[in-house]
């Protein structure tokens, strides 16, 4: 359990940095598109090196899969193009701060409903409660 909690904090910690460094390529090249198709291919690469180095096989059975499982790289695609276009005009931590507030509403209704295959964990007032003060601490830290 410690592992995925760390390699998920590292994760989070990477999602701002991703928004700067992409926006000022963006910047930089004079293209947000531009700097989302170049993010896109270092992110194929990468993943594709993991993919050989572990084991490349599964990659054949998502013929099989669920065609809205695919949906996923949408969400991806649309996470980059409006953080790259977005960031540098409304800055990267307001930013950020709504996205983890979209996160925050979106994982609490699919953990609720156990949506995509998830594990249910029903929304009760204690969780909407936590789930509050977490969006209200995301804020006064955003506001500082």
């Amino acid at each position: 359990m410690p592992i995925h909690a760390l390699t998920m904090l590292a994760a989070g910690i990477g999602i701002p940095v991703l928004a700067a460094l992409n926006a000022r390529l963006g910047g930089y090249i004079g293209s947000p598109a531009a700097a989302a198709f170049i993010l896109f291919i270092v992110a194929l690469s990468a993943a594709t090196v993991v993919m050989f180095v572990t084991d490349p096989r599964p990659v054949a059975r998502a013929v099989d899969a669920p065609k809205y499982l695919f949906l996923a790289g949408l969400f991806v695609a649309f996470y980059v193009l409006s953080i790259t276009y977005v960031a540098p005009q409304f800055g990267v931590g307001r930013a950020i701060f709504f996205v983890l507030v979209g996160q925050l509403i979106s994982a609490a209704i699919i953990d609720h409903f156990g949506l995509f295959g998830a594990r249910q964990m029903p929304l009760s007032a204690s969780r909407v409660g936590g789930l509050a003060m977490m969006a209200i601490g995301v804020w006064l830290a955003q506001r500082g």
